[in-house]
Parts: structure tokens; sequence; C-alpha cells
């Protein structure tokens, strides 16, 4: 497998609903969400209002798979070079400094050939990059000492990482949910006296993937230094507040 540049780029898993995108009522009720809820006293006067927050960072981890394959006349043959090609993966894993925490074993697979005239096997490994600069390199290197199959890439961000930017698009949702029932308060000429429900719900993660169809060769058909350039990855979360209410008109 040639070395070729990472050109193109698309977002996955991150939900449509963007920030500030709210819906409300006003009326009696209760709020009938179950995940994260705080309540207080009872009242007949209440507004409803869903919202989402959304916030973006720059991806601070990535994965990808590497692997070999190989054929033979024998199963036995195909095992013996599948587990003499991964020696020298392995070294050059190390020389990388990936921690072996961070190498962990894919597939293994050893099958006739469907025609059946001898057999095929492949061997992958499960590579997390901390730091995502280094992503083309590990490439590269792992493409330089044998490997002959390089998976999808993702980009996506460490748990510490999450943690903070889940709070962040929660904080951006409760604001989003305060104007909007301050908006609909204001309307209605009704004065909003405190919160009654909060219900968190759909935080999720986005994460920027690259495939074998976002590559192209070098125009000239040279191996270019593997080069990615990952967009930010976005964190969405939706909260549902139930508002009390009293009539100022």
């Amino acid at each position: 497998m040639d070395r070729r540049q990472f050109l193109a780029a698309s977002s996955i898993g991150v939900t449509a609903a963007m920030a500030g995108c709210t819906s409300s009522a006003l009326g009696s009720g209760e709020s009938d969400g179950n995940e994260e809820t705080a309540t207080g006293d009872t009242s007949e006067n209440e507004i409803t209002v869903s919202a989402d927050g959304e916030v973006e960072a720059e991806p601070d981890r990535a994965t990808v798979s590497v692997g070999i394959e190989a054929r033979g006349d024998t199963a036995d043959a195909v095992r013996d070079e599948l587990a003499t090609r991964s020696d020298p993966l392995r070294e050059t894993f190390d020389e990388l400094g990936l921690a072996d925490e961070n190498v962990e074993e894919g597939r293994y697979r050893v099958h006739p050939e469907r025609d059946g005239d001898g057999f095929r096997g492949s061997r992958s490994f499960h590579l997390t990059i901390d730091d995502v600069e280094r992503v083309g390199t590990v490439i590269d290197e792992s493409i330089d000492a044998g490997a002959d199959d390089i998976g999808r890439v993702n980009f996506t961000l460490r748990e510490e990482t999450r943690d903070d930017l889940r709070n962040d698009a929660l904080d951006e949702a409760l604001a989003n949910a305060d104007s909007e029932a301050d908006h609909v308060a204001a309307n209605r000429e009704v004065e909003i006296t405190g919160t009654k429900a909060v219900t968190t719900s759909d935080v999720s993660y986005g994460t920027v993937r690259y495939a074998a169809d976002d590559v192209a060769e070098a125009d000239d058909g040279a191996a270019p230094q593997t080069e990615f350039d990952a967009g930010p990855v976005g964190v969405t979360a939706s909260v549902t507040v139930t508002y009390r209410f009293e009539d100022t008109a």
C-alpha cells in the first residue's frame, strides 16, 4: 500500500439540532423527563421549554487500525507469515512511543480462499494516539514497517475533555432555555418566579472520520507524507425546563 494524503473529512455523530433551537409550552402540567430531574413545589402556572446547546473543540485523541494480510498454500504458512510480519509493526509502535494500553489486538483471521486454492489471512492492531499531530507519522511509519491495510481514522475527544464540554453544552442549553422562557413570559405578560423541574437528555459527541474514499495520490505519483486537517468536534446537549410563573397582567 502506497502512502497517501488524506484530503477530506466528514463529521459523524453530531446531533442535527443547533444551539438556540427551542420549543416551549405555556400552561399546566408536569415534565415527563426522567434522566436528571430537579423538582420543586407543584404549581398550576407553568412554562415548559426545550432547548439545545452545542460547543466545539479541537480533537485531542485519534484512533486508527493498521493491519497486514498474507496468502499461502497452507493455513500454517499464512499464520507463520502473519506472526513474522507482526514483529516489525510491534517494534515500530514501541519506537513511536505508543503505550501498551494504546495498542490493542484487533481482528485475526485465517481462512481458505474462495476458489479453494490456498489460504488467506489478516491481522490488525487498533491504535489510540493522544497526540493528534502525530497521526500521519504513525500511519507512515506503520506502512514502512509492512502494514498494508490502514483502516478508518477517527478524531475524537478524551474522556476528561468530554466531561468538560458536556458541562459547557448543558450551560449553553440552559441559557437558551432561560432566554426562551423569558421571551414567552414577557409575551404572555407573566413573571417567572422559579424553576420547577429540569431534565437533561441527548448529550452526544461528534467524531471526525477519514475513510479510504478520502485519500488521493499526489499528482506526480510520489508518496507524500500523510497529513490530516481534522475539523472541530461538536458536543451537543438538550434540556427541558419547567418554570413557575405568576400573572402580572
